[in-house]
């Protein structure tokens, strides 16, 4: 689904419960094909389409004037890329841009999203203004201490990023939305798949029953509507340091600290 996704050049949408690997899969490409650090989008309620692509801090540019004596700062110094907006950038490989938990924004961001996507480039306002004056600007980026020089107000893709989209599945997407992207459900880690994370993160764990656990783990999944794979391995790292630093427990009492971490991840799924 990656490769085609890829091919295609079209957004993955990955779905699934919390914790099954949604958001690591984005890193997963990146440190595969060597793509450099993921650009990372987590969405809200508010966020717009502009906050993906970039903002322009026109007050502290107005401030700056002020404090030196009207004199106008660089234009680019208050000028920054989102991380769509950097994502966008004519890099020599595409970039691996995660879109985190899409289903919590506003109705009309994925329909917004699609006219990026599909048109491949987009302007920034306050440069297409002064482009004959000034046709090249530099400004600053989503990446730590990053820059890029913008022609003309306008951001073009030489490589079209790699889009990887999450949902928890708490909305549903529009049809023009869904129709365009790959669709990939990672469903929850098998017994075997959890034995393979837990031998991947601690190594050898004698002193901890990991089976044992495993089992538990997924009886109490089942009984709440799912857990996350890290909570089983936070019950395992206290397990092995319980173990090691001699602090006795009572059958009870494990039971209990065992309980609080592997909690309901939602209200919901608690009653």
């Amino acid at each position: 689904m990656v490769n085609a996704a890829i091919y295609l050049r079209r957004p993955l949408l990955v779905t699934g419960r919390p914790g099954t690997g949604k958001s690591s899969l984005a890193y997963l490409v990146a440190t595969e094909l060597g793509l450099g650090p993921v650009l990372k989008w987590p969405v809200s309620s508010r966020t717009t389409l502009k906050d993906g692509l970039y903002l322009y801090d026109a007050i502290g540019r107005v401030q700056a004037a002020r404090a030196n004596g009207e004199e106008q700062p660089d234009i680019g110094d208050y000028i920054r890329l989102g991380p769509l907006g950097t994502a966008l950038l004519p890099f020599e490989k595409p970039r691996v841009l995660l879109i985190d938990e899409l289903d919590k924004s506003d109705i009309d961001l994925p329909n917004d999203l699609l006219n990026v996507f599909e048109d491949g480039d987009y302007e920034i306002d306050e440069l297409v203004r002064i482009a004959q004056q000034r046709p090249e600007v530099p400004v600053l980026t989503n990446d730590r201490g990053g820059s890029a020089v913008v022609k003309d107000g306008r951001v073009r893709p030489r490589a079209f990023p790699i889009v990887i989209i999450t949902s928890n599945g708490e909305r549903e997407f529009p049809p023009a939305f869904l129709r365009r992207c790959l669709l990939l459900e990672m469903r929850p880690p098998t017994s075997e798949q959890l034995g393979q994370m837990v031998a991947a993160q601690f190594g050898e764990t004698d002193q901890v029953d990991v089976q044992r656990l495993i089992r538990q783990f997924l009886e109490t999944s089942g009984r709440v509507g799912g857990l996350a794979a890290d909570q089983l391995l936070n019950a395992v790292h206290l397990a092995a340091e319980l173990a090691t630093s001699g602090a006795y427990q009572t059958d009870a009492e494990w039971k209990e600290l065992r309980e609080a971490i592997w909690h309901p991840l939602s209200s919901l799924e608690a009653e």
